[in-house]
């Protein structure tokens, strides 16, 4: 099928807040520096529910979501010199064209080469390779991976060990990825020191398996939900604490279980609903409309769970990072004397790897059973059950489902 419109089954978001539905479209063939895929799995991410949702200022529909997949190449454009058909691939929603300012600095992986048409929905060129009843159906992240055959610019692949399982590997295209190189790359974190992760979804495992990698001695595990601990003690955490148990903010509660504050913190909560749901953290009554300053529950609460995050480390030295997402127009805030006084804050994307270089060697740490990965899928579905993935993501029941295409 080089050089010809393939026909085949995609999800397709047709507007934001509506179930996907499963379609036929067709994909056209790659153009220059473009690589088409046959996907075999993906996985669904908060961040393709918070795009769903209509949160996302830059979500445009209609769109095929998916940026957690993997699959095989099956033509290339023109120009396309370092991949060919066959290859083992996933697909990278941060490209590394290896040319522009940001790849060739050493402190940042956020390539901006197709960035402002990424951002937009759109190939490189401008234009989209996805029909569907007539009608021209956005890209999603540049990648798509919710469809049987997706385009994507050449600099946003990443070619793998053939021998890696497909239905696995695909959670490195972000999730595990997102969050182990939030310790690693972004935090930094050192041996012997003290961490807490807030929020145990895949991103937070994620990242409490990069602070025992990196030697952390103490690693405290933050939820509501206290049926996640035992998963999260598995991963490396040392102890797990419910902000609901407390009656003081739970920043005052971990500066006082560790005598000034932790090392290092990581916000992994990445969803203003679940935010809400911590009525305790804050000091405000949950069947109060408005705070003290006078915004709803809901907006300080997407505020305040990373500030609370930053304001549990410790004077001096401690790192907060910033690795969930929002909705458009939320801000975080925080005294100034927080910052004045040596706490750094900071926040990463795709856990700082530089992609194409990055993923291959995350694939072979998995591989060679250095990093999990296995443990983190807790459902595996048939592409028409895609929105059943979704409903498991948001009961809280699931940490990762894959989808087989």
């Amino acid at each position: 099928m080089a050089n010809k419109v393939i026909k085949c089954k995609a999800a397709v978001a047709w507007e934001a807040g509506k179930p996907l539905s499963i379609e036929e479209i067709e994909v056209a063939p790659p153009k220059a520096h473009e690589v088409r895929i046959k996907i075999f799995a993906t996985a669904v991410c908060h961040t393709d529910a918070y795009t769903l949702s209509g949160a996302d200022p830059e979500g445009c529909f209609p769109v095929i979501l998916g940026h957690e997949g993997a699959g095989i190449v099956e033509s290339v454009g023109e120009g396309v010199t370092n991949l060919k058909a066959g290859d083992t691939v996933i697909p990278l929603y941060i490209p590394q064209c290896g040319e522009c300012k940001f790849c060739l600095n050493p402190k940042t992986n956020l390539c901006q080469k197709i960035r402002v048409t990424q951002g937009k929905g759109l190939m490189p060129d401008g234009t989209s390779r996805f029909t569907c009843k007539g009608k021209t159906i956005l890209h999603y992240m540049g990648t798509s991976t919710f469809s049987e055959y997706t385009v994507v610019a050449d600099i946003s692949v990443a070619k793998i060990d053939p021998s890696a399982p497909l239905d696995k590997v695909c959670l490195l295209g972000c999730g595990i990825s997102t969050g182990y190189g939030a310790a690693l790359n972004t935090a930094k974190v050192e041996p012997g020191s003290t961490c807490a992760v807030f929020g145990l979804g895949g991103v937070g495992l994620a990242a409490i398996m990069g602070c025992k990698a990196a030697g952390a001695s103490r690693i405290i595990a933050v939820d509501i939900n206290k049926d996640k601990f035992a998963r999260a003690k598995e991963f490396g955490a040392t102890e797990c604490i419910n902000p609901q148990d407390f009656s003081k903010p739970i920043q005052e509660v971990l500066v006082e279980k560790t005598d000034g504050g932790v090392d290092y913190s990581f916000e992994c909560i990445g969803n203003v609903k679940v935010m809400a749901q911590f009525p305790h953290l804050y000091n405000v009554s949950s069947d109060s409309s408005l705070t003290r300053s006078g915004h709803s529950i809901k907006v300080l609460k997407a505020m305040e769970f990373q500030r609370a995050a930053l304001e549990a480390c410790h004077k001096g030295w401690g790192v907060s990072v910033v690795v969930g997402v929002a909705g458009a127009g939320e801000e975080i805030s925080t005294r100034p004397f927080q910052l004045v006084t040596g706490r750094t804050w900071k926040g990463t994307a795709f856990g700082g790897w530089k992609s194409v270089e990055s993923v291959p060697k995350l694939v072979s740490e998995y591989m060679s059973k250095k990093i999990k990965v296995d443990e983190f899928v807790t459902n595996t579905l048939s592409f028409d059950q895609i929105n059943e993935a979704f409903e498991l993501m948001h009961s809280g029941k699931s940490i990762r489902t894959v989808v087989k295409i």
